[in-house]
């Protein structure tokens, strides 16, 4: 991490040197916003109860103003590295009240250096919230979690040397190096929304993702793509670039960091993110207009929630309004540069042709969406490129039809189109099969590893969370117990068959504003005894951007979310609440649907794997950890028999899932 990342920084000895109105003109100048009275007003306080405090303690260690972190995409007010602890401090100059979102603000800092900044990895954190004009009851020393980061504590200003001379006194470990701890590398992991956030307003992919070999494959694949571009660009000339990437690896950030580096309507690399994920479309497009509306605030600037939307609008789009707005227009489309958004979902020919004539009054329509989608980019006279970011086992829906419609086009209609191509595509999961074969007459095909992410960075605990839902789904036993043994140290993954015992473990686990939520297959109806109805609509806007006090919100555990909901996106720990549409028989899984009063068998081969694959879905959601819930059933039910639910129990169980009951 470089010096820069704090707006200044000083040993205590260089802080205490200084007065109060110099490290604030240094706090301005560094500053990427016009600083007001009232701003500097508040450093100016900070300023001066740090003086006295650190001239008290007389310790030796570092000071560390307004340190940002990307991610997401805030500043903490100070950091103290004081002796053996990082005290992270949150100022609310004037306040007399401590507001439970102010304790979840410096909880989500403290959590954020310790998962994602190296130094702070080994070290205690204490978050600290000052509520200047507050006075608080006197807060007795409670020992750390397990990793290291204490709960927040909320003290007035005359507090808070009593507190920091406190856990400076109560805690034993190795003394930290200030010096060497503001050094130290920021590696971290963002959720989908965090990332789009951080690369809408500007920072750089490399800023807000890790530094091991997993953000180094994607750095590669996004220098990759953007050379693919470059030379299309340079030689007039036309490609298509195949992405594939194991679950959370990073496909849909690779996606928008080539979007954000080219947003300018004006570029002759005019890029365009498109998603046939409704509601992905719609929670990025929200919080992004949220993003910028703050944004422009800070900068003392008003920008409207209307204009900020339009803004996003056209830079994140629904694949379908793109089409139908092709089928409008003949002419070419304004970008040059289009990214479709798991890729392996667009329609085959049938599905696509149904939907033209069905909704669209177009009965001569004749081709796969993939087809119509490259003929559209077709269109232009000079150059195009098409980046298709492709997941393994994702298809979820009747009609999505893999990556094998892409590469039929590109052989039937398209051989003028050069093709980069994942090696990876040959694997089974992507179902592209014989189709990839039929690439090896096209004219130009390039295969690179760099268009394959294989490390999952979705959970920055557990890398192998997809290879042990793989073998999980798959039935391969004993590569799943050995898998789970490596995942369980670092990523907690437990079952019960009580629903209130997964809610009870789940918001004791999440800390801060880590997200936690309740996600089910939509094809779960016989949920509905515990208070979950899959047919009740769910807002996905509010379930993942809403906070803890909106009853909207994913938080409050009462609204599921499916698979179509949350493809694509994260929470922090999953409560995922498996019913009989999806259940072990003997050596096999079962397929069923429920059709007015009972389960009826599903027989065909596709609809079986959508099946599978929303399970699929559901349980690569979690980051840090997740509950299975596996309901006991009711004799007095035949709808809920417990034969429907304990062959999956105890095959659970077996795998070495530990049980909360």
């Amino acid at each position: 991490m470089s010096s820069h990342r704090a707006h200044y920084q000083n040993t205590v000895a260089g802080f205490l040197g200084l007065s109060a109105d110099e490290i604030c003109g240094v706090l301005a100048r560094n500053s990427a916003f016009p600083v007001e009275r009232a701003q500097l007003d508040a450093w100016r306080e900070q300023v001066c109860l740090l003086h006295s405090i650190l001239k008290i303690l007389d310790a030796q260690g570092h000071v560390f103003f307004e340190f940002v972190l990307p991610r997401i995409g805030r500043r903490v007010d100070v950091v103290l590295v004081i002796k053996n602890l990082v005290f992270v401090l949150e100022f609310k100059v004037g306040e007399r009240e401590f507001h439970r979102s102010a304790f979840d603000q410096v909880w989500d800092y403290a959590l954020d250096l310790k998962n994602f900044h190296e130094p702070s990895h080994q070290a205690p954190v204490v978050p600290v919230l000052i509520a200047t004009r507050a006075n608080a009851p006197q807060s007795p020393y409670r020992p750390p979690d397990k990793d290291g980061v204490y709960a927040p504590i909320g003290v007035g200003a005359h507090q808070l040397a009593p507190l920091l001379e406190m856990y400076l006194t109560s805690t034993d470990s190795a003394l930290i190096d200030g010096a060497v701890w503001g050094a130290g590398r920021y590696s971290p992991t963002p959720t989908i929304i965090e990332a789009a956030r951080a690369l809408y307003s500007g920072h750089a992919v490399v800023e807000i993702s890790r530094s091991d070999a997993g953000a180094s494959n994607l750095t590669r694949t996004s220098n990759y793509v953007s050379e693919v571009i470059a030379d299309a660009q340079r030689h007039g000339r036309k490609a298509i670039c195949l992405l594939t990437g194991v679950p959370g690896a990073g496909k849909t950030l690779v996606g928008l960091d080539i979007a954000t580096q080219h947003m300018d309507a004006s570029s002759a690399l005019h890029s365009v993110f498109l998603s046939g994920n409704g509601p992905l479309v719609a929670i990025l497009r929200e919080a992004l207009a949220q993003d910028q509306v703050q944004r422009e605030r800070l900068a003392g600037r008003r920008l409207t929630k209307t204009a900020a939307r339009r803004q996003v609008e056209a830079f994140i789009q629904n694949v379908h309004h793109f089409r139908d707005d092709c089928l409008a227009n003949s002419g070419a489309p304004p970008e040059h540069v289009a990214i479709f958004d798991e890729a392996q979902r667009a329609w085959n020919r049938d599905q696509t042709i149904a939907f033209m004539a069905r909704k669209k009054g177009r009965s001569d329509f004749d081709a796969s969406e993939p087809e119509y989608l490259l003929s559209c980019m077709d269109r232009h006279n000079d150059w195009a490129v098409v980046l298709c970011l492709v997941g393994g086992g994702q298809e979820i829906n009747t009609g999505e039809a893999g990556i094998s419609e892409w590469i039929n086009a590109l052989r039937n209609r398209y051989p003028h189109w050069a093709v980069h191509v994942s090696p990876r595509l040959q694997e089974s999961e992507y179902a592209s099969g014989a189709a990839l074969d039929s690439l090896k007459g096209h004219a130009e095909v390039h295969l690179d590893e760099a268009l394959h992410l294989n490390v999952s960075l979705r959970s920055f605990r557990a890398e192998r969370l997809s290879d042990w839902v793989k073998f999980v789904l798959d039935q391969e036993v004993e590569q799943a117990r050995e898998t789970l043994r490596e995942l369980l140290p670092r990523y907690p993954i437990v079952i019960t068959r009580k629903l209130a015992t997964a809610k009870a473990w789940i918001k004791a686990k999440a800390r801060g504003s880590e997200r936690f939520g309740l996600v089910v297959s939509s094809q779960a109806q016989r949920l509905r005894p515990h208070a979950i109805d899959v047919r009740v609509p769910v807002d996905p806007v509010h379930w993942f951007l809403a906070s803890k006090e909106d009853v909207r919100s994913s938080y409050y555990l009462e609204d599921a979310a499916t698979e179509f909901h949350v493809q694509g996106l994260e929470l922090d720990w999953a409560c995922v609440v498996w019913d009989a549409d999806f259940r072990k028989s003997g050596q096999a899984w079962d397929h069923w649907s429920f059709v007015g009063h009972r389960w009826q068998r599903i027989r065909q081969p596709d609809r079986q794997t959508y099946l599978k694959n929303a399970y699929r879905v559901l349980l690569t959601r979690a980051r840090q950890g997740m509950v299975l819930v596996v309901p006991c059933g009711s004799q007095e039910d035949p709808t809920r028999d417990p034969s429907f639910y304990d062959a999956t129990y105890h095959y659970l169980s077996s795998l070495g899932v530990p049980t909360l009951d």
